[in-house]
């Protein structure tokens, strides 16, 4: 380190663990009027080491309106992005980086390893591979791992999940019900209707995958207590907002499902298993969280012949065959199972079924 190179001094204070002291540096140097794309690229690392996510993405949204044309500037405005949570612009920064420079492998590596936050396999290394051997970064091996790992997983990948809802939330329902028909769980609860007619009482429920609540609407006449579990943030603020649920959670399904302590008498999940292709987990982890005698109630999307599929939406089909074989391997009992539209795509109904399970 050159002991007079302030922004070297920055570096080797954020590495000691004093990246309150770098901001302080940083910032008086600005104050003299010393600072340029360096020193303005330097704070912003400086404030994300230190926690202050809101003053980083102030100051790169300074450093990128002072240089809008310079493509470092708009990786650092990413970088801001993504350590305040705004994935999908910074993203759109980590692209703009490559437009304006697309030699930049900085941009192109940390553009990989955004995607990978949002959970899109095929997208990282699609911008890892355009990374050349010789400029790759020690760490793009096991970047390029973990996507090929992601992409050979028998599920969704939670980030994805949780990144295609948070983008979806703002009007989900009304996309939902007024565009795509979504009837799953009028379906579930028609069904429920059936098999657990008894209206004397009313059940502990947990609503997997709940979104913004529409399920929790269904069910909550015959509900004792209604939780509910999903996850994206946004989707929980949304379902938090009908004021029905009695506690919501921010968690991945198949996790909290094989962690959780309460039991429950009736679980729900509207149109949530086409996250999931293999379903031993998630049926393993419903027997362990329900009393004897509870209910699974859930809808899955249609596919013939045997075993699942992830169909061209990247959303996983089941068919009846599996969908017996791996209740049965659970010792679940089938009280109902039926052909449904839980919804349609492109005006045309998607075929499913919707699915009963009895603990006994």
């Amino acid at each position: 380190m050159h002991p007079d190179d302030p922004l070297e001094r920055a570096d080797a204070l954020i590495a000691q663990g004093r990246a309150g002291d770098a901001v302080a540096l940083l910032q008086a140097m600005l104050e003299q009027g010393r600072g340029g794309l360096l020193l303005h690229n330097s704070l912003v690392r400086a404030l994300i080491a230190a926690g202050d996510t809101a003053s980083a993405l102030d100051a790169a949204r300074q450093g990128a309106s002072l240089y809008p044309g310079v493509a470092v500037a708009a990786v650092t405005l990413g970088e801001a992005l993504l350590a305040a949570g705004h994935l999908p612009t910074a993203i759109g920064e980590f692209q703009r980086a490559l437009r304006l420079d697309p030699a930049l492998t900085d941009a192109r590596l940390h553009l990989g390893e955004a995607w990978l936050e949002a959970g899109e396999a095929e997208k990282a290394l699609e911008a890892f591979d355009a990374i050349g051997k010789a400029d790759a970064a020690p760490r793009i091996a096991n970047r390029v791992a973990e996507a090929h790992a992601m992409r050979e997983r028998q599920r969704s990948d939670p980030r994805y999940v949780r990144h295609l809802f948070d983008q979806f939330s703002t009007d989900y329902d009304a996309r939902m019900i007024g565009q795509l028909g979504y009837g799953a769980p009028t379906i579930l609860r028609g069904l429920a209707d059936l098999v657990i007619p008894d209206r004397s009482r009313r059940y502990s429920i947990l609503d997997l995958g709940c979104g913004t609540g529409l399920a929790g609407l269904a069910f909550k006449d015959i509900a004792l207590t209604l939780d509910g579990i999903d996850l994206s943030p946004a989707m929980i603020a949304k379902a938090r907002s009908r004021k029905i649920y009695d506690e919501l959670r921010v968690a991945d399904l198949e996790s909290a499902l094989a962690d959780e302590d309460r039991k429950y008498d009736l679980l729900l999940a509207a149109d949530t298993v086409v996250y999931l292709g293999n379903l031993e987990n998630l049926l393993a982890g419903a027997r362990r969280t329900l009393h004897l005698g509870g209910s699974f109630l859930l809808t899955v999307e249609k596919k013939a012949g045997e075993g699942f599929e992830l169909g061209p939406k990247r959303r996983w089909r089941h068919s009846e065959n599996y969908l017996r074989s791996e209740a049965a391997r659970a010792n679940f009992e089938i009280v109902g199972l039926l052909e449904c539209h839980p919804r349609t795509e492109a005006g045309v109904p998607v075929e499913g079924y919707a699915m009963a399970l009895l603990k006994t």
